[in-house]
């Protein structure tokens, strides 16, 4: 069975958290339609509170440490990314933005990448579209069609009958196994792998 790597970021400062309960359901969705495309999907999730003092270092310094940068490796190396913030005064939580910003510009090109964000009322779903998405466009990621806002309301079961929230998250968890899925195995090398070393070059003098 043909196996993808799915490296879920959950932006919660609490713990328990709303943010992580949506990543959570997410990374359920996609697993699902994986699996349903004959894929096997390896899931790490990752806290980005249990990483927050190694983040801000990082924006200091230039240079991530510790576990962190294990993290971005990964991310980097990962066949699919959801990413979920929650949505402070009409944007992304400062963690959140604070560990995009540590991503070097080209690790996540042409990555595929499911979106979401929770808040306290659906007044701040918009921030979705022109606070989160931009970033992720920035680095040159191929970000899913639907994302997906969850408002504390939408938690008690009271789904919108135009548009509610289990449709909404299977939507997104299908889109981005579609794009997972298709995603070539096969990583582009080193630029620098095939340079012979200094050593090469002179034994031939």
């Amino acid at each position: 069975m043909t196996t993808r790597t799915i490296v879920a970021i959950s932006g919660g400062l609490n713990k328990p958290s709303s943010t992580r309960l949506l990543t959570d359901r997410l990374v359920e969705a996609a697993v699902s339609e994986l699996k349903a495309r004959g894929v096997q999907a390896q899931v790490e999730v990752v806290e980005l509170r249990d990483h927050a003092h190694d983040t801000v270092n990082a924006m200091l310094s230039g240079f991530p440490s510790g576990d962190l940068k294990g993290v971005l490796e990964r991310l980097a190396a990962a066949d699919g990314v959801i990413a979920v913030s929650p949505i402070y005064t009409t944007g992304a939580s400062g963690l959140f933005k604070s560990f995009v910003d540590i991503i070097e510009k080209e690790a996540l090109t042409g990555m595929p990448v499911l979106l979401g964000a929770t808040g306290g009322t659906a007044r701040h779903s918009l921030a979705l579209e022109y606070a989160i998405r931009p970033m992720f466009t920035y680095l040159r990621t191929d970000v899913v069609t639907t994302a997906v806002f969850v408002a504390t309301d939408d938690w008690s079961g009271q789904a919108d009958d135009v548009n509610p929230l289990p449709a909404r998250i299977s939507r997104a968890g299908r889109e981005l196994a579609e794009l997972v899925a298709a995603r070539d195995e096969t990583r582009p090398g080193d630029l620098y792998d095939d340079v012979p070393s200094f050593e090469a070059m002179f034994s031939k003098l």
